[in-house]
């Protein structure tokens, strides 16, 4: 059996929640992509990640049924783990940082995969939401299976404060019919919205963002190994 860390990824202040994330630290024991993604099928996380260079912090990331050059809470996680300054995915470098109990870190946007940014009155509707059928059309007019039904509902909290309640329906058709927290998605309301934001997602997980210049977004939240 391949030797794998569990990680919680964008946990709550009190240590809860947060989206589970798989890590293979020696990504030389499955170097063969296809078996990447038969490991990343039977641990069923919604993303798995293998560290092809612990120094470099080069990365390979997998969800049950693809692989993807980025993603944002395998990256927050796996460079918590590694104690890494950065990460080098197929999509880029990403900068990495810790700031007291929260792990960092520095991507674009157009790193991440397209969704539909569904807001929504009150936080109250988005708790109410049932998931949406896979392969939905997106806002945008795009076709279904280029956003692969991937939803990410929201609604302001506190508009002046900048929080917010959201959640993810990446509608893969994969088992994961909602994910706890989802970087890459609030990497895209972050550069929609233009300002610094404290997302609840899911039944109660913290991420935060930022901002930078130059069309970065830093993505922050706390991390805990698992097992």
């Amino acid at each position: 059996m391949t030797n794998y860390d569990v990680l919680r990824v964008f946990c709550a202040p009190n240590g809860g929640y947060g989206n589970e994330l798989g890590v293979v630290r020696d990504g030389s024991v499955l170097p063969d992509p296809a078996g990447r993604q038969e490991l990343a099928a039977e641990l069923g996380f919604s993303e798995t990640v293998f560290v092809d260079d612990p120094e470099r912090g080069v990365v390979d990331i997998y969800t049950p049924t693809s692989r993807l050059p980025f993603a944002g809470h395998p990256c927050v996680g796996t460079a918590w783990l590694l104690d890494v300054p950065e990460l080098v995915t197929p999509a880029g470098v990403v900068g990495a940082r810790l700031d007291g109990e929260f792990s960092w870190i520095e991507a674009r946007p157009e790193w991440a995969p397209p969704r539909t940014l569904r807001q929504y009155d009150t936080a109250a509707e988005v708790d109410d939401l049932a998931v949406p059928p896979p392969g939905e059309r997106s806002e945008t007019g795009a076709p279904a299976d280029e956003v692969r039904g991937r939803v990410y509902a929201w609604a302001w909290e506190d508009e002046p404060a900048g929080r917010v309640r959201a959640r993810a329906f990446p509608g893969r058709g994969d088992g994961i019919d909602e994910d706890e927290a989802t970087g890459a998605a609030a990497l895209l309301l972050t550069e929609r919205l233009g300002r610094a934001l404290n997302i609840t997602q899911g039944a109660g997980s913290q991420i935060l963002t930022a901002p930078q210049p130059e069309g970065w977004v830093e993505i922050g939240g706390r991390v805990r190994l698992e097992r």
